[in-house]
């Protein structure tokens, strides 16, 4: 899926509420990933998420963000894999305050990584999950997303597409609000009316 198809299917769901949950998943993402190598991206041994990897690394790439671009840990690296390929589970035991692990997992989280994962989070690592139903998982996150096996308008995939595109993409930082009853009139008034321009 190219950025076109991207912002297609951005369209088509633009009245959905899928942007808005994409998007949380993707701003937390960017938020956690402030140092090189501490965002830790991993999946199940039956699907380690390459395809969210490469999508993420290209985000952080364009954003200009290094801390975006994840670290691939793996079930069972290959000894002769290049060096970034031959991260494993062991990377897991070793995740601290600062480092964000993210849960790809469509189908359950087995319980080996639901252990280190409740590991990490103990040691104070961030976690996010996207994943497909598992309670056991969302329970552990920090921030979570759910995409419902057969949901007709969002697949596990193009979730993952919507959250990368999400997390390299600068936040909406508005300006200043001011505090006390002048703020909350002011609020009231640009609910009301619109905002104001300058």
């Amino acid at each position: 899926m190219d950025a076109e198809q991207v912002t297609m299917l951005r369209e088509v769901l633009s009245a959905t509420g899928w942007l808005e949950r994409t998007g949380e998943l993707g701003r937390a993402l960017r938020a956690g990933a402030r140092t090189p190598g501490g965002l830790l991206l991993v999946g199940t041994p039956a699907g380690e998420p390459w395809h969210m990897a490469a999508h993420l690394d290209d985000e952080s790439r364009l954003a200009g963000l290094p801390g975006l671009s994840p670290t691939l840990v793996r079930w069972s690296p290959p000894p002769d894999a290049p060096a970034h390929l031959r991260i494993g589970l062991d990377r897991l035991e070793e995740a601290r305050r600062g480092e964000t692990l993210l849960v790809v997992a469509e189908d359950g989280a087995p319980d080996p990584l639901l252990e280190r994962v409740d590991d990490a989070r103990r040691t104070g690592a961030v976690i996010l999950a996207l994943e497909g139903g598992d309670r056991e998982l969302r329970g552990l996150a920090h921030e979570a997303l759910t995409v419902p096996p057969g949901d007709p308008l969002v697949t596990f995939d193009g979730a993952q597409h919507l959250v990368s595109a999400a997390a390299g993409q600068e936040p909406f930082t508005p300006r200043r609000r001011e505090r006390g009853l002048r703020g909350r009139l002011a609020r009231l008034l640009e609910t009301v009316s619109g905002p104001v321009v300058d």
